[in-house]
């Protein structure tokens, strides 16, 4: 039911850019927050970009702030991580996530199996 597909990942050099996708299915994605995370080999996963559910408001971590831009189209059902200007501290797996809290305090979530990025010459 649910399913969050990411494509877009892949080695590039320094300094290079890549566009990650998030498609989502399974549920009223206008409804969702969507972020994407990254986990790096030995370091704890962190958040890198959030979008509120109707775009209007975004978040970055301070590591990609002015070099990663996070957007959605509603339309389309699909969330994007634009990164510029990439370094090799940026290689993790970057992860979609959706989230929902309803007016309840009950939380829904659902992440996407990972894309690797690898930023190495």
């Amino acid at each position: 039911q649910v399913q969050l597909v990411e494509s877009g990942g892949g080695l590039v050099q320094p300094g290079g850019s890549l566009r990650l996708s998030c498609a989502a299915s399974g549920f009223t994605f206008s409804n969702y927050a969507m972020s994407w995370y990254r986990q790096a080999p030995g370091k704890e996963r962190e958040l890198v970009a959030t979008i509120t559910s109707a775009g209007f408001t975004t978040y970055y971590a301070d590591s990609v702030k002015g070099r990663f831009t996070i957007s959605r189209d509603n339309a389309k059902y699909t969330v994007y991580l634009q990164m510029n200007s990439l370094k090799p501290e940026d290689t993790a797996v970057y992860y979609c996530k959706a989230r929902m809290v309803d007016y309840s305090g009950t939380g829904y979530d659902y992440w996407g199996q990972g894309t690797q990025v690898t930023v190495s010459s």
